[in-house]
């Protein structure tokens, strides 16, 4: 929307075109999602605390989570106000990708929404049930993964990246890729809402995830840095770089509000959505691997539940003091605080080990020679 009113301002004074660069647009799209937070969190809190939308406790979780009955839930609405309205001033409407992220948004969103609201007015744990939430997620990971697919470009090769190595990529036919996209959709959607368990705890990795993915984007869809660091030109993910800016901002302002004790709980309106969008993103620039490296808080956490069940199956008892994992510290006596910020620090510690993938697959190992005995 701004770039059209931009281009008729660039006729009058060139100088307005320095907020069509990329950088310019992120920042401020950025600090526009940040401000929306901030601005209406108050006033969302107020209205989700008169309307008695408050979360609903497990009568099986660890007993400090009893003081946190009746908290305001379904803040994802809150971010996701923030992250379109930022988004559509900002971003370039005519980029295939920026909608495509919008939808997905919209999706996983609308499904957490239906699922929050059943468990509030069932006043138990119980939402949607494990086979209508998987079905409607596969449904919405197969229209984005044929929307991808659609788009026939050099961008959504059907390929797969192998992160750390120049040039070790796999071919995909359209099978694999939906096989890949369905994993990374739906498996990112679920893992961040298992994340989403104590204050803060998923949306600050989702922010540093965004960072890097961000990162990748704008190497890819730069011509001269994409070919500089060896990766693959990728025209039109750039635009991505801007989507992130926009999270980041919009999980900034949230945070403020969801950050220990938290005065709201984003809900499976938030964290379904959250987890579908880092996931599209990364397919995107084609970083589906490394998001796996990158989110291993959330795969850990999912693990954490997959062991559980299937040892409890086999054995009759708990392999985990109670999962997800952040819960097993919680029943070994850690503070909700310490486990937030440690978990924070993991992440931080393998995004800051993925972007380092970057400048290791800039080395030409073609041009590497052993040692002579005279450099030994």
């Amino acid at each position: 929307m701004f770039l059209e009113l931009l281009s008729f301002l660039s006729s009058l004074d060139t100088g307005f075109n320095v907020l069509s660069y990329l950088t310019v647009r992120a920042v401020f799209a950025m600090m526009t999602a940040l401000l929306i937070t901030l601005l209406l969190g108050k006033w969302i809190i107020g209205k989700l605390q008169e309307y008695q939308i408050g979360q609903v406790i497990r009568d099986d979780g660890p007993e400090t989570h009893l003081e946190k009955k009746g908290t305001p839930t379904m803040g994802g609405v809150l971010i996701f106000f923030a992250f379109f309205i930022s988004v559509l001033i900002w971003g370039d409407w005519q980029n295939p990708f920026l909608w495509i992220v919008i939808v997905t948004a919209l999706l996983f969103s609308s499904i957490g929404f239906i699922d929050d609201y059943l468990k509030i007015k069932k006043q138990n744990s119980d939402g949607l049930s494990r086979r209508q939430k998987l079905s409607a997620q596969t449904i919405s990971t197969l229209l984005i993964c044929f929307w991808l697919l659609s788009l026939n470009s050099k961008t959504i090769g059907a390929e797969l990246l192998i992160p750390f190595f120049k040039d070790l990529i796999i071919p995909l036919n359209v099978i694999g890729f939906l096989i890949i996209g369905w994993f990374a959709i739906v498996g990112g959607s679920n893992s961040v809402n298992l994340t989403d368990g104590l204050d803060g705890l998923a949306i600050m990795p989702v922010i540093i995830i965004s960072g890097a993915l961000g990162v990748f984007a704008y190497i890819g869809g730069n011509y001269n840095f994409s070919g500089y660091l060896n990766m693959p030109f990728m025209p039109g993910t750039g635009e991505a770089f801007v989507l992130c800016a926009a999270l980041i901002g919009a999980g900034f302002g949230f945070l403020w509000f969801n950050t220990y004790p938290a005065e709201i709980f984003m809900g499976d309106t938030g964290s379904l959505a959250l987890g579908a969008i880092l996931a599209v993103i990364a397919i995107i620039v084609h970083q589906e691997i490394l998001l796996i490296l990158m989110g291993g808080i959330f795969v850990a956490e999912t693990l954490s539940v997959i062991i559980q069940i299937a040892y409890y199956k086999r054995t009759q008892k708990r392999f985990f003091k109670m999962a997800p994992i952040h819960h097993h510290f919680e029943k070994k006596g850690l503070k909700e605080p310490k486990i937030i910020v440690r978990f924070w620090i993991v992440t931080l510690i393998l995004v800051l080990i993925s972007l380092a993938s970057i400048k290791i697959r800039s080395v030409s190992y073609t041009h590497l020679t052993l040692p002579t005995n005279r450099e030994v």
